[in-house]
């Protein structure tokens, strides 16, 4: 049941290894985090692993639910005409699907077809231009990702239909008539890492493990979270954009696992009122082309400012001071809904404010070093980004934003959050994170924002009008609340 093991892939062994294949599948990803891609003949696909194909543009000139946005944006739009983009396949990403009949997967990259440069929104392509940053200098970035999500039961709209038919589109079927909340949870109450829980659903928690494994994208962790049916996966860390591909991919293994067994993985931030969100934590370090990790300090520094970074390296320092100054400059990625910021509230363990710690499990960042970890394992936990953010983006931000601490060697500029202070009290120190998405966008579209000097004006305007399409989305909208609170009263 290990993870997929393979030589390299090369253009040369393309046909080898294909040799029993007649399809291949293939997906790129979209601003969203969310998987586009088609099935195609191994014929077609021979032909165009080298140079690539024509991609529609269009799925970054709407949104998750293929509406397109108000606002014309540049990449994609009607006066282009939605024009294809390149999509080259990259064959290092290369896994079979064992829900699937085991039929080849590959990931694609999107590219200009009049430059020939990566598309500026590219997820896969904006991390490799941030790792790219790093290479140069000799260095490398390593990850791990932590998702919690909620479960539901897909309720059949006829009771004689096979489980297989109870799938995520009956549960949308099901929310089109009922109120949200009368869909019930794979299990009811809060008990966080039982051991019996998981029994109740035996096979469905198994195959989500074991489908993990043979697709690359590998659990190291695996328990059940306090909440109603609520799972949480530490995935297996490795090197940052071999990281993202995995967390991209991990909600797809237990959609799709989920399927077969009539129940409905949720991933959005919050899904029910009065109860912990759905967070989906980032580790992060940096290393040298040896695989050191440069994080950890190889004396105590006795004088240090805090006693917190005691064990830290200088660039680690730096690196902190950076995600500290920016963070809040970039939180439409690392928050991107409207239901994000439903999250991140005060007193349900989610951070609120641009906050540190050593061992802090409050605080935005989570500096994770000696004495209570090796000093190999010395990272940054990004806490603030929720289930529902896209990696490639939340791993392209807290790397772009760190490296730009070490470039100019940024100090750290506020004291850690001390043990037992709540986040957001009087003894927090950290200015408040944007309360809503609009807060949050207007921030991040600024001339002077910090994710202009990192990623650039076209990402920035582009993005940035995709969230403006989410709220306007949300100023319209009148929500169940509204209506039982005033129908009668006003």
């Amino acid at each position: 049941m290990s993870e997929q093991k393979q030589d390299e892939v090369t253009i040369e062994s393309l046909p080898k290894l294909l040799e029993n294949d007649t399809k291949v599948k293939l997906a790129g990803v979209d601003v969203d985090g969310l998987l586009r891609g088609k099935l195609i003949s191994k014929k077609k696909f021979l032909g165009i692993a080298k140079e690539g194909f024509g991609f529609c543009s269009v799925i970054f000139g709407w949104d998750m639910h293929d509406q397109t946005y108000f606002r014309e944006l540049k990449i994609s739009n009607a006066e282009n005409g939605y024009h294809d983009l390149i999509a080259i396949p990259d064959l290092s990403s290369f896994r079979r699907i064992p829900w699937e009949d085991d039929v080849p997967f590959f990931l694609v990259s999107f590219f200009d077809p009049d430059s020939g440069k990566p598309v500026s929104v590219c997820p896969r392509g904006i991390l490799k231009t941030t790792v790219d940053k790093l290479h140069a200098k000799g260095y490398g970035a390593m990850a791990g990702a932590e998702y919690e999500f909620f479960q539901f039961k897909a309720p059949p709209s006829d009771s004689n239909a096979p489980l297989s038919e109870r799938n995520n589109s009956s549960t949308a079927t099901f929310l089109r008539d009922n109120p949200v909340n009368t869909l019930p949870s794979l299990t009811e109450g809060m008990f966080g890492y039982s051991l019996t829980r998981p029994v109740h659903n035996q096979e469905y928690y198994y195959g989500i493990f074991d489908a993990c494994e043979k697709f690359n994208c590998g659990i190291e962790g695996w328990h059940t979270e306090s909440g109603p049916g609520v799972f949480e996966a530490a995935l297996s860390f490795g090197e940052i954009q071999q990281m993202a591909d995995k967390a991209g991919l991990f909600k797809y293994v237990v959609k799709s696992v989920a399927t077969k067994y009539g129940i409905t993985p949720c991933f959005m931030a919050k899904p029910r009122q009065g109860l912990p969100g759905n967070s989906g934590h980032m580790h992060v370090s940096i290393v040298d082309k040896d695989g050191k990790n440069l994080f950890a300090r190889e004396k105590k520094d006795t004088e240090a400012k805090y006693k917190d970074i005691e064990n830290l390296s200088d660039i680690g320092r730096h690196f902190l001071a950076g995600l500290l100054e920016g963070l809040p400059d970039i939180m439409p990625i690392v928050a991107p809904t409207i239901n994000s910021y439903k999250r991140l509230v005060e007193n349900f363990w989610a951070p609120v404010t641009v906050s540190w710690g050593l061992e802090h499990r409050a605080a935005s960042i989570r500096l994770i070093a000696p004495p209570t970890s090796k000093p190999g394992a010395t990272r940054f936990e990004v806490r603030v980004p929720g289930a529902d953010a896209n990696p490639f983006y939340v791993l392209s931000a807290i790397l772009a934003l760190g490296w730009r601490g070490v470039e100019k060697k940024l100090e750290i500029k506020q004291p850690p959050l001390g043990k037992g202070q709540d986040v957001g009290g009087k003894a927090d120190p950290g200015i408040r994170l944007a309360k809503s998405l609009k807060e949050a966008t207007e921030r991040f579209m600024r001339p002077e924002s910090i994710a202009r000097e990192v990623f650039g004006d076209e990402f920035v305007e582009h993005y940035g009008g995709t969230r403006e399409h989410e709220i306007r989305l949300w100023d319209e909208a009148v929500t169940d609340w509204e209506v039982r609170r005033y129908i009668e009263t006003v």
